[in-house]
């Protein structure tokens, strides 16, 4: 498998791995011992020269402020209130995270996906996957066009880096596919299509004087891998250590951030760890950040629980040395062992857009809100 510096199980700073690595047989040993150490210590990573087309990357980067410079109709137009999916635009302010106001005006999309179940079908949380909402052409010309060949990029980059973390831990070959398939299905790269993954484009005005600093609270992402293009130089994102403290993970040229979800987590043992993260709001007087995550998703009905991977001694041993992991500020989402991986999602949608809930899932929404709207949405 290669062979890797002894790890240290708390990190300073955020590890950078070259993508370029992989190019050749005599240096890609060392990214794959380089993917291993991040894995199990930072569960973060900066991916330098991702092979995701530079031009792309900037014109997204580009559209991203236009986007929410539309007139306040174009965006009414889009709210995520319209969509069973949870998809499309959500206002400033309308989220809570560990009890505090996250400060960011965002709006969801995903790659394209043609729904098969509809409003009354006995698993609801396949509805969670369907059209999203886009912007007219003639109000955000080429914003559809040029965003959709990007996230067709990153998931293609998606797939690749799950293979990569199957080799870095020690795993068969292919042996993570069958998080990407339906239990009922056959396994196989040919039932990729069926899936849908999301993204959002985030704005982090500058905080008012006086004003916290919570752009979004402390939190684990949800699925397998995330994919983050930070879209302007603004500091702000941090992630959380072994020991408690908050590590700075500014942007850096050519880069995306990646980092593991508590799906990931839970499907390997614990042995790759999702890591809590906030960001903090840009200081008074700045200019908005932006940024452009995009979320991998697996197979809707695949119970993580369900899946036994087999690893070897040495990998186990990684875990064992680094111990139980520290306290953080975030929470878990203990439901993958027990649910299937779409109704975790859409249980984290309804209570993170409870409007959304009360207009495509009455009764799920009487279930987690039974004093009727709350002021915010809470996921956390």
């Amino acid at each position: 498998m290669g062979s890797a510096p002894a790890p240290s199980f708390d990190f300073s700073s955020i590890p950078i791995l070259d993508y370029t690595l992989l190019a050749s047989p005599a240096t890609r040993p060392a990214f794959i011992a380089q993917l291993r150490t991040a894995l199990t210590t930072a569960g973060f990573l900066y991916l330098l020269h991702p092979p995701v087309a530079p031009d792309l990357r900037a014109n997204v980067c580009e559209l991203a402020p236009r986007l929410f410079e539309l007139p306040p109709e174009a965006k009414e137009r889009m709210r995520m209130r319209n969509s069973e999916s949870f998809l499309g635009y959500s206002r400033l302010g309308a989220e809570l995270t560990r009890g505090a106001i996250d400060m960011r005006e965002q709006c969801d999309f995903a790659t394209p996906f043609e729904a098969q179940i509809r409003k009354g079908e006995e698993k609801e949380y396949l509805r969670l996957w369907g059209p999203a909402q886009w912007p007219a052409e003639d109000e955000l010309p080429g914003f559809r066009t040029t965003f959709e060949a990007y996230l067709t990029q990153v998931e293609v980059l998606s797939f690749e880096f799950i293979a990569l973390i199957g080799e870095a831990l020690g795993l068969r070959s292919g042996a993570l596919d069958q998080c990407f398939v339906d239990p009922d299905t056959d396994t196989g790269a040919s039932a990729r299509p069926r899936l849908q993954h999301r993204a959002k484009i985030v704005k982090y005005p500058a905080r008012a004087p006086g004003a916290g600093d919570q752009g979004v609270g402390p939190h684990f992402d949800g699925g397998f891998l995330t994919f983050l293009l930070q879209a302007s130089p603004h500091p702000g994102l941090q992630v959380q250590n072994l020991a408690g403290a908050w590590i700075d993970a500014p942007p850096l040229p050519d880069t995306f951030v990646v980092n593991i979800g508590k799906a990931l987590e839970t499907v390997t043992q614990g042995i790759a760890r999702a890591t809590s993260h906030r960001v903090l709001s840009p200081p008074v007087g700045s200019t908005p950040r932006y940024s452009i995550p995009f979320f991998q998703s697996i197979a809707q009905d695949v119970r993580i629980g369900d899946i036994k991977l087999e690893f070897p001694e040495e990998i186990l041993k990684l875990k064992e040395q680094r111990g139980a992991l520290g306290v953080t500020e975030s929470v878990n989402y203990a439901e993958y062992n027990e649910l299937p991986s779409g109704l975790v999602n859409l249980i984290g949608r309804i209570k993170s857009h409870p409007d959304v809930a009360e207009r495509h899932y009455p009764e799920l929404f009487k279930k987690f809100f039974p004093n009727g709207m709350p002021l915010y949405g809470s996921a956390y």
